[in-house]
């Protein structure tokens, strides 16, 4: 036998005692703390009642978990590990539910060479589509001694946004950061237009400033074919600050094993030449994370590079917004 804790609410204690007086209910719940079966929980606070009692409580409890081990260690699939499990049993009884449904999985001799989404993968195992992302798949895979990609799963983000010009390859695919210049470039090329700065442009993606990342990770999955052409150029265009250099410049790391993404530099030299004064730029919003590199700024020449620097270090910036369907 163990002696566990558990946490307990105030309602959970006196089901039983539902039909009572308040004044046996709180009798009942004072025996229990004299007797060291439960322990309030100070932080929760009180029911708010005369006298009061504690909303939260450790229950201490007595369980026989022989029986637990032996299941640990000879009626599991072999695919767990009970390392962890044997030297916290407690643990073991209270998540024993999940883990069975993963054992019994493993049992079936699933298919696991095709992936197939974490909701979907959630389901098949434990029959709740969002088990994994209450964070319970999560903790048991751990204790269980297995790694995520065991179970060939992949994670789903909201469907990119994007406006087809063309679907023909090689082509170039512009990815823009704010709402509003998506919108009016894609009015640009509904009214027949085909280059933005003399640049033809093949399609244009909505990135939704730093929701792109999670966009783009699984890109490689849901992009049409044309999209995945080998030959496409891909650029990105977004706010001239620290906040727009750092989206494009985390982008443009976790997507290199794909392609290179580069700066759209003939937008950015638009900003620059309609933004001529520094002193009239806007300034810097608080709370930017500074911590940028050179990759943005190595494509271009060395005076708007320097241009840019000065503007940043004013703490100016110039919002992709400044260009309009006038400039494009």
């Amino acid at each position: 036998f163990r002696r566990v804790l558990f946490r307990s609410s105030l309602e959970e204690l006196l089901k039983t005692y539902k039909q009572k007086t308040y004044s046996e209910q709180y009798a009942h719940i004072m025996k229990l703390i004299a007797n060291g079966q439960i322990k309030p929980i100070v932080s929760a606070g009180t029911n708010g009642k005369k006298p009061a009692l504690p909303l939260k409580f450790w229950w201490l409890q007595e369980q026989d978990f022989s029986d637990l081990k032996q299941e640990l260690l000879y009626h599991l699939s072999p695919m767990i590990s009970h390392d962890y499990y044997v030297k916290n049993l407690a643990v073991y009884a209270k998540e024993r539910s999940a883990v069975q449904q993963l054992s019994q999985y493993f049992q079936a001799q699933p298919d696991l060479t095709i992936p197939i989404s974490l909701n979907e993968r959630s389901y098949a195992i434990w029959k709740q589509e969002k088990f994994w992302q209450k964070d319970k798949g999560r903790t048991i895979l751990k204790h269980c001694g297995l790694s995520e990609d065991k179970l060939n799963f992949y994670t789903t983000s909201e469907p990119f946004a994007y406006y087809t010009i063309h679907k023909n390859g090689p082509q170039t695919v512009l990815i823009i950061e704010n709402k509003d210049t998506f919108y009016s470039m894609r009015r640009h090329f509904l009214a027949g237009k085909r280059t933005i700065f003399g640049q033809p442009i093949g399609t244009l993606i909505y990135g939704a400033g730093k929701r792109v990342w999670s966009t783009f990770k699984e890109f490689q999955l849901s992009a049409e074919p044309y999209l995945l052409d080998e030959r496409n150029n891909f650029v990105y265009f977004g706010d001239l600050d620290y906040e727009g250099i750092l989206i494009y410049e985390k982008l443009a790391q976790s997507f290199r094993e794909y392609r290179e993404i580069k700066p759209f530099v003939p937008a950015y030299e638009a900003m620059l030449a309609k933004e001529g004064e520094i002193a009239k730029l806007p300034c810097t919003k608080d709370g930017q994370n500074h911590n940028i590199d050179n990759t943005f700024f190595s494509y271009f020449s060395i005076s708007c590079r320097n241009t840019m620097v000065e503007i940043l270090e004013a703490g100016r910036y110039i919002p992709q917004e400044c260009l309009n369907i006038k400039d494009f």
